[in-house]
């Protein structure tokens, strides 16, 4: 697929590592020549400088033979100008657009065919905002994804002594809750993947990856470590976007205060929002923090869009009594820094929005793409179409399916009804399968396994 790519910031490089390892054919436009020299010698891309919505940059860049245009620079109004040249000048088949400003999202029928010819919008801000609401609805979880109109959840959590299931094999699963189909998808060991078996037992420490039915999640959580209460009060750090749209998803159930330094901003939200308890002040302040009761606090969110303000005040929560915090970071090594430290759980907005990038890249009949555990892994739906005759997975049991190596098949959902994958599970046309890759590299093997054959035409 060609791919153009505008914008080579945080999000647009991830986008450009990521796609470019899939045997696509890439081109970055930015007006910053030293970011596209120094993606350039680590990617094997093509590299065009320039405003990314200028008519030349845009032919330069191949928009007249593209197949998609992504717009990820930091200007809204850029992308929009440069999805609207390229439909009108070069009938670029597929855009997608970064588009952040409430302003521009309010208004539906601004993005058309007649207006401004976007045919996917991402909005960051708002795919942040949703996984870490799920992340506080389910307080023991790593990571919780949504497949099959949120009939299925893909769950991660860390195994610690005590939970029923620790230092037992996989195969008691059935015995401990018997009134409960899961699949263990994956497991992860000191950041080693390990191919889960029947006998494998699980560990503690053991990041274990499983699917079931939304409604089995918390009994499937529980046999892997102790469930935590449902939180019922939550601190935000930060007022942008972000922070605000998390207050105003949570305050009609939980206890939410909100912590802003600038006092413009402080009177604005005081305003917008209706049961927030908004406060003005700096949240690396410990006194500010020990006057509104930090040790009484379940969940401490550092939304700021300064990864060190973030980082700073939330070790400093955690110290002052916070029972757990979750902080947004930008860069990617400060992830890894943070990894198993004193910070609970961290978020990545770039991985975030490659996620629902992936979505629209993939070819076939994907129609969710997540990326877990910091990019190396994918989990997938796709949509099983044909017959026995044109596809190669409908018909067969899921034990004669030839699968990459290091994919599993966790779930199918037919006609509503979630079915948790057993080898002897049969696939029929218009069933959505979720699939784990340990190794997202197998992706086009897994997109060519599913895709229909001529004789279905």
């Amino acid at each position: 697929m060609k791919i153009i790519i505008l914008g080579a910031g945080q999000v647009g490089t991830t986008v450009a590592e990521t796609l470019a390892s899939e045997a696509n054919d890439i081109t970055v436009v930015d007006n910053n020549q030293k970011k596209l020299d120094a993606l350039k010698d680590r990617l094997d891309i093509r590299i065009v400088h320039g405003n990314a919505s200028f008519p030349d940059v845009l032919e330069q860049a191949g928009a007249e033979d593209g197949d998609l245009l992504i717009a990820l620079t930091s200007s809204d109004e850029t992308n929009m100008v440069a999805c609207q040249v390229a439909y009108t000048l070069f009938h670029t088949p597929h855009k997608i657009a970064r588009v952040r400003s409430p302003e521009y999202l309010q208004r539906s029928k601004l993005f058309d065919r007649k207006a401004v010819p976007i045919d996917e919008i991402i909005s960051p801000h708002q795919e942040v905002t949703d996984h870490i609401s799920r992340m506080i609805h389910h307080p023991t979880a790593l990571q919780v994804v949504n497949f099959a109109n949120s009939l299925v959840q893909l769950v991660g959590v860390k195994a610690v002594t005590g939970g029923p299931l620790v230092g037992h094999a996989l195969s008691t699963l059935r015995q401990h809750i018997p009134s409960v189909d899961t699949r263990v998808a994956a497991i992860y060991r000191q950041n080693r993947s390990i191919t889960p078996e029947a006998h494998t037992v699980i560990e503690a420490g053991d990041e274990v990856f499983f699917i079931a039915a939304k409604g089995d999640i918390r009994k499937v959580m529980s046999e892997m470590r102790t469930i935590e209460k449902h939180y019922k009060s939550i601190m935000i750090i930060g007022g942008g976007n972000i922070g605000a749209r998390l207050a105003s998803v949570l305050e009609d159930e939980y206890q939410v205060k909100l912590i802003e330094r600038n006092p413009e901003r402080c009177q604005q939200l005081s305003v917008e929002l209706d049961k927030t308890i908004v406060l003005q002040g700096n949240a690396a302040d410990d006194e500010l923090l020990l006057d509104e009761n930090i040790q009484k606090v379940d969940m401490f969110c550092a939304l700021t869009n300064s990864d060190e303000v973030n980082i700073m005040a939330s070790l400093m929560a955690k110290r002052l009594g916070a029972a757990k915090v979750m902080t947004l970071i930008n860069n990617p090594a400060y992830i890894d820094l943070m990894q198993d430290g004193e910070i609970d759980i961290t978020i990545s907005p770039q991985q975030i929005t490659v996620s629902r990038l992936l979505r629209h890249v993939r070819q076939g009949d994907i129609v969710n793409v997540y990326s877990l555990r910091r990019g190396a892994a994918e989990a997938i739906e796709v949509i099983a179409r044909g017959d026995q005759r044109s596809s190669k997975v409908v018909g067969k049991a899921l034990e004669d399916i030839p699968l990459p190596p290091g994919t599993t098949i966790g779930a199918l959902v037919r006609n509503n009804q979630v079915i948790i994958a057993h080898h002897d599970v049969v696939i029929e046309t218009q069933d959505h399968i979720i699939l784990f890759l340990i190794d997202k590299t197998k992706v086009n093997e897994v997109e060519r396994l599913f895709q229909v054959g001529l004789g279905f035409f």
